[in-house]
């Protein structure tokens, strides 16, 4: 996990903490001040996990001596009825933290677990499952950290660290041609270029001009085929547009080297869990 996630992490939680608890959390202060508890965390469902840090963070920022054991880790692919965590606190921080705790975790499982899916029904073939920009405000590093979890991998994270190049920029900046010249200018070193095409005769211009790297926008099966027969290896190619589960693997048979899906992050399904609490 990169420093940059670790930040990340402790500035969303003091933010959802804050939403949530505003200038006290009332109903907690019907239990004793000193009173201590246990909980456990089981999911409903069969899932991959994601989110432990965030749970841990909840609770270490509200009760520095509270401790949770997992049972499970990030990534590890979860059944139902599975115990994920045990977890040691005070009673007023545990019942406070609970819902936010569970918040972040069952959101990122719910990423990495739809993104598990589009893997497992891509396998076998060359192409990735990438993510794209359509990620919850303040979330997007959770969120793709979650998809990395899920076997995907990022695309940009932000409009920072990566050029696309769309129809708008081709035409502000005055043709394909002229488009790449100016982002091989621009960009720094590490940041990737890459260009969004709708047609053949589009992808053959953005080739002659160097493209090494071109998006298929919303193509048919057939013309993704012709289009990876026409790049013959000069430039990886994504898919994109309106990809879902039901034809993710017919895309990945015509030979495209990445599948970019919103849906990843835009529509996800917070996964099942429960949170118990145990008598002592």
């Amino acid at each position: 996990m990169s420093q940059q996630l670790r930040v990340e992490i402790q500035r969303e939680v003091a933010s959802a903490l804050a939403e949530d608890i505003g200038t006290g959390d009332l109903t907690a202060q019907l239990i004793p001040l000193a009173a201590t508890a246990t909980g456990r965390v089981v999911t409903r469902q069969d899932a991959v996990l994601c989110g432990a840090a965030w749970f841990d963070t909840v609770f270490q920022m509200l009760d520095p001596e509270s401790s949770v054991v997992w049972h499970a880790r990030d990534g590890d692919q979860i059944k139902a009825g599975q115990v994920l965590c045990d977890i040691f606190a005070s009673a007023r921080s545990l019942l406070t933290a609970e819902r936010t705790a569970l918040n972040f975790l069952q959101l990122l499982s719910g990423t990495a677990t739809t993104t598990s899916r589009f893997v497992a029904a891509v396998a076998g073939t060359k192409a990735r499952i990438v993510d794209t920009r359509k990620t919850l405000p303040g979330l997007r590093l959770a969120q793709k950290y979650a998809v990395c979890m899920g076997g995907g991998q990022n695309h940009r994270i932000g409009l920072y660290d990566g050029v696309l190049i769309k129809e708008n920029h081709i035409i502000a900046a005055g043709g394909v041609k002229q488009a790449l010249k100016r982002a091989l200018e621009i960009a720094p070193s590490n940041a990737f270029i890459e260009i969004e095409v709708e047609s053949l005769d589009e992808l053959k211009e953005a080739l002659a001009a160097g493209a090494r790297m071109v998006l298929l926008d919303n193509m048919s099966i057939d013309e993704m085929r012709e289009a990876v027969s026409v790049t013959a290896g000069r430039a990886q190619l994504e898919a994109s547009g309106g990809v879902g589960l039901e034809r993710v693997r017919e895309i990945a048979e015509t030979g495209v080297d990445r599948i970019s899906v919103g849906g990843l992050t835009k529509d996800v399904r917070a996964i099942d869990l429960s949170l118990r609490h145990i008598e002592e």
